[in-house]
């Protein structure tokens, strides 16, 4: 009697065990990850628009577990001089939060600062003259920042 309740406990307990492994491996991120993350986080206008595509629809990638959390510019305007700076901001932040997380970060920095002078640099394209002179001025200003103190 001892022997069957004493079995009976250990399969109840297997199986608990067996249940719990099975939701700890549904929660774990996919294992394409790293590959979305490096991706979003490339310096070129493609990357930054698969970014914000992703960004607008946050729901179908949380398996992944991204922190897509930001306070854009820091202390710093997000739309300095009325030049549109926040979304640059968000993805720079995205890619600090998210490659700290990773254990990427020391190694992705300077990568991911390239990134956003870039991005900062396409938000400037768009204006002419003057405008397009201290937009860009901003932006050398907004990028010396990040790499002294990011």
């Amino acid at each position: 009697m001892h022997r069957k309740l004493a079995t009976a406990l250990a399969t109840s307990a297997l199986a608990a065990v067996g249940v719990l492994g099975t939701a700890t491996a549904a929660e774990a991120a996919p294992s394409d990850k790293p590959q979305a993350l490096s991706g979003w986080t490339q310096t070129s206008a493609s990357n930054y628009n698969q970014w914000g595509a992703a960004r607008s629809d946050q729901a179908a990638w949380s398996a992944y577990g991204f922190d897509w959390s930001t306070d854009y510019c820091s202390a710093s305007p997000d739309n300095p001089f009325g030049f549109p700076f926040s979304a640059s901001c968000a993805r720079h932040d995205f890619g600090y939060r998210n490659h700290k997380a990773a254990g990427s970060f020391d190694a992705d920095k300077a990568r991911l600062d390239s990134g956003f002078h870039e991005d900062l640099k396409r938000v400037c394209a768009r204006y002419t003259g003057a405008t397009k002179t201290a937009c860009n001025s901003t932006v050398w200003t907004y990028y010396q920042a990040v790499r002294a103190f990011g």
